[in-house]
């Protein structure tokens, strides 16, 4: 192939790309807008995600948080949603399109089902945009993706995030003893689920 004929492949790979990335999907509900992430969020992304609170009620969010942390954050979202991997939003105000925090599901594709996670910034909790969006998220994982099971777990310290798991209609599976480290110590997890069934049963 020559140098011509590299930069149109090039070009046309790229905007195949662009085509692919344009097509992700956005859930709108009564007050948010969950859509894919943008650069452009990366300045309100280290502002809450670098809140020392927000780490400490999550698994994966570090601390401190730098730009470094938000752009690979993004470039995973991307990456995950082109091999169909993972689903990974932006949790937007539908009123003021503010950024206020993300949500996502990691998929095992072998077994039909996804890891749920979220986090909301911190002037926005006990607001039930939490809520609002794990709800959304689980009806597009079983009705869009087709997934079979959903779960997700929260640090025992953090009985908030399950009670929001709670309010939607998942259910516990057990404690997940020393399951985890962060900050040099084991952390123990609370699992809940919900099943393909107990979603259509539900609604």
């Amino acid at each position: 192939m020559d140098i011509s004929s590299m930069i149109i492949f090039l070009r046309s790979a790229q905007l195949e790309e662009k085509k692919q990335m344009d097509k992700f999907p956005e859930i709108e509900t009564n007050r948010l807008v969950l859509g894919r992430l943008s650069f452009n969020d990366i300045p309100k992304i280290i502002e809450y995600a670098g809140n020392e609170k927000v780490a400490e009620t999550t698994l994966n969010i570090p601390h401190p948080y730098q730009e470094k942390d938000a752009i690979f954050w993004i470039n995973s979202a991307n990456k995950g949603f082109e091999s169909k991997t993972q689903y990974t939003f932006g949790i937007r105000t539908k009123n003021e399109d503010k950024f206020i925090g993300g949500i996502g599901l990691k998929i095992n594709n072998r077994f039909q089902r996804a890891e749920l996670g979220y986090w909301i910034a911190e002037p926005f909790w006990n607001e039930g945009y939490a809520s609002e969006a794990v709800k959304a998220v689980l009806k597009f994982g079983f009705t869009e993706i087709k997934l079979n099971k959903i779960y997700a777990t929260h640090l025992v310290e953090n009985p908030a995030s399950g009670k929001v798991m709670i309010k939607n209609g998942m259910i516990k599976e057990g404690e997940l003893k020393d399951h985890t480290k962060k900050g040099g110590l084991f952390r123990s997890l609370i699992q809940y689920r919900m099943t393909q069934k107990e979603f259509e049963n539900k609604n």
